[in-house]
């Protein structure tokens, strides 16, 4: 068999699938118990559907950020591995920078046609042992946390506190990291595409979210990430298709 048959067997396909239906079905629990407790409080039903609808109609584009990140992923690491990354806990920045970095860390890219078994074996295992953190140290710490973040909000006022800052700083270096080693390839004429890219993703996002904050296209901040998203990856088949490397 090779990489990629193995990469998208049944077998991982089965358990990928066992594990998404139970999310799914605890997703159905919590929309029941949210709706029960709406009635028990006294809440419309119409407005319990109106929130549902609406809710429904703002997941759809946005989760077609998650649908390329899937894609993006499928082709060097198989469709279950990126579906259940990218269903359950994750996201594409994360989970393509690990898993390209514990690729050339073996020596090799994150190339389907040269990894092997052993390599996405140890690709996986360094993509869940950076990220399994969160969720082990919210079972036992998230209430404590959550405490002295609600008197910090009542201490800090409006302004957000360090927290919302920290935040901010760490996507902004986030941010720099990626677009930097563009602009470096850029500079050294390796290639341009990835800058190019950016810039037009960039350009997009400014506009929807300018869209959003000065018009009464609200709607468009939730969808701008998606379509800003969109609008890179057309960029970038343009640009290369028009010859640029």
């Amino acid at each position: 068999m090779s990489y990629l048959d193995i990469a998208n067997s049944t077998p991982l396909y089965l358990v990928v699938g066992v594990i998404l239906l139970f999310i799914a079905a605890l997703c159905v629990v919590f929309i029941v118990k949210s709706w029960r407790a709406g009635i028990a409080i006294g809440m419309d039903r119409k407005v319990l559907r109106k929130a549902v609808t609406k809710s429904a109609t703002f997941t759809l584009l946005p989760s077609l950020s998650i649908l390329l990140g899937v894609i993006a992923l499928a082709g060097s690491l198989g469709v279950p591995v990126a579906w259940l990354r990218l269903s359950v806990i994750g996201n594409l920045q994360y989970e393509a920078t690990v898993a390209e970095m514990a690729a050339e860390n073996m020596g090799v890219a994150l190339d389907s046609s040269i990894l092997t078994p052993d390599h996405l074996v140890t690709i996986l295992a360094v993509m869940t042992f950076g990220i399994i953190w969160g969720c082990l140290l919210s079972i036992f710490t998230m209430k404590k946390y959550s405490s002295k973040v609600a008197i910090g909000k009542k201490s800090s006022g409006s302004g957000g506190g360090f927290a919302s800052i920290a935040m901010t700083a760490m996507m902004i270096g986030l941010c720099s990291t990626f677009v930097g080693s563009y602009l470096s390839q850029a500079i050294r004429t390796t290639t341009f595409v990835p800058f190019l890219t950016a810039l037009i993703a960039s350009i997009f996002m400014a506009i929807l979210d300018t869209l959003a904050k000065k018009s009464r296209l609200q709607v468009l901040d939730s969808f701008s990430l998606a379509l800003s998203m969109l609008a890179g990856m057309a960029g970038s088949v343009f640009l290369t298709m028009g010859g640029i490397r």
